[in-house]
């Protein structure tokens, strides 16, 4: 086989070379997860020398389009960071169980904080993190039993995830994921050139033996989300907390990050990982209870990582905007505000709960211990979804989700009223149903 044919892949230079792959990856000619032509074989189709191929992978793998698999030789990235499309606009009086929105209902108004905050209009060398904002965030994080002695202000959970794994990791390293886990963390370890490594989970999070695998699999780093999980909804307890710490204490360097990203809505307490390692940070986003725009996220973390990533941040966005940071204190201070995360926090929790009991009313196996959303296994993705689609409710396949863990969907339940509870659970059950649209392939 004349595999630059077969793959459709030309070029003379190893940047030549690497566009076309690119744009085979891109158009689909080469699927994810595909296996790469050898580099000689390759070569000899292109006449041209395996060092220019070399270079040609070498700087996909850089850019996270290809990784390295051992004896399959090298292949595509399972989720390469290529242009992703725009969301599926929803037929009329589709209920929108999907997008990640929290409730605007339970939202306090950023526009109103943003009036009443008094913002002296910094200047360049003048502007950085506000003091205020500063203790509230050491306050809450001391409260969770998290040291707050150093802290960064950045621009949204992702933001810091990402800024924390580049300031210590190199393209090529494993970090270890919760599988399931959010899809936007697949697609940013990719992104990196870095190797996503999956870790199973329970209703309590990463199972323990799990991770110790991982870990002697050569994980650099490990992302976990101490309760909210998304896709399923696990929150760590106590006891599984501690099995965890048990664990990571045999890897004392590893670079652990918390992602708490649903924070005070979650529904369950903090039980934090971090407590005497060397590398660490935890991420508390505003954006689920002040609002998806408040584009605000407080990260707590050792303090060589916390000056690596505000030194990185200098260098670029120099730092968040204090007429964002104003308002975060504004509504932050304000005990309308408390009173409304409190409330959001009970009504995530009913919501979630309806569903749940609902589904298990009719034997149908479902999680989601917090947070707001729930996961349920399927036998068949792309059927499930479809048949809730013409019921009128839009739920996502688990596929992006996952890595090894079985078919599921995510269903989103921030906005599903309790009333609805009933009619979704016999929906689906009537798509689980063998003869039924989701059963047949």
């Amino acid at each position: 086989m004349n595999v630059s044919i077969h793959y459709q892949i030309r070029g003379k230079s190893g940047n030549q070379i690497a566009a076309s792959i690119e744009d085979a990856i891109r158009s689909g000619r080469i699927a994810a997860g595909a296996r790469m032509p050898a580099i000689r074989s390759l070569a000899a189709s292109l006449r041209v020398s395996p060092t220019t191929v070399a270079a040609a992978y070498r700087s996909l793998r850089v850019r996270g389009l290809l990784r390295g698999s051992g004896r399959r030789g090298t292949v595509v990235n399972r989720r390469p960071p290529l242009a992703t499309p725009a969301p599926p606009r929803l037929p009329a009086g589709v209920r929108n169980l999907m997008d990640g929105n929290p409730d605007p209902k339970l939202l306090p108004s950023l526009a109103g904080a943003i009036r009443r905050i008094e913002c002296a209009a910094p200047l360049y060398g003048k502007a950085g993190n506000l003091p205020d904002l500063l203790s509230i965030a050491r306050r809450q994080f001391e409260a969770d039993g998290i040291a707050g002695d150093s802290i960064a202000v950045v621009s949204g959970a992702m933001d810091a995830i990402e800024r924390v794994l580049q300031a210590h990791l190199r393209p090529g390293d494993l970090v270890g994921v919760e599988d399931p886990c959010y899809r936007g963390t697949l697609d940013l370890i990719a992104a990196l050139g870095l190797v996503a490594e999956p870790i199973a989970i329970d209703d309590f999070g990463p199972l323990p033996d799990a991770m110790r695998t991982a870990l002697r699999g050569g994980i650099s780093a490990a992302i976990v989300t101490p309760r909210g999980q998304n896709p399923t909804g696990s929150a760590f307890d106590r006891k599984r907390a501690a099995a965890l710490r048990e664990v990571l204490s045999c890897a004392p360097e590893l670079l652990l990050i918390e992602d708490d990203f649903t924070g005070p809505i979650s529904g369950v307490p903090l039980f934090s990982l971090t407590a005497n390692r060397a590398r660490w940070a935890v991420v508390r986003s505003l954006s689920k209870f002040l609002g998806p725009d408040l584009r605000v996220a407080l990260m707590a973390g050792d303090p060589l990582t916390i000056a690596r990533v505000e030194g990185r941040q200098r260098l670029g966005m120099r730092w968040v905007s204090n007429v964002l940071q104003g308002a975060a204190v504004e509504m932050l201070s304000d005990g309308g505000t408390a009173r409304l995360i409190r409330r959001a926090a009970e009504t995530y929790a009913v919501r979630r709960e309806a569903l749940l009991g609902a589904l298990g009313k009719l034997g149908i196996e479902a999680h989601g211990r917090s947070g707001l959303n729930i996961w349920v296994p399927v036998a068949e993705e792309t059927g499930t979804v479809q048949s809730l689609l013409d019921d009128g409710w839009a739920v996502l396949a688990g596929e992006s989700f996952r890595i090894r863990t079985p078919p599921g969907i995510r269903v989103m339940t921030a906005a599903l009223e309790v009333a609805e509870a009933p009619r979704l659970a016999r929906d689906l059950a009537a798509a689980l149903r063998p003869g039924s649209a989701a059963h047949v392939v």
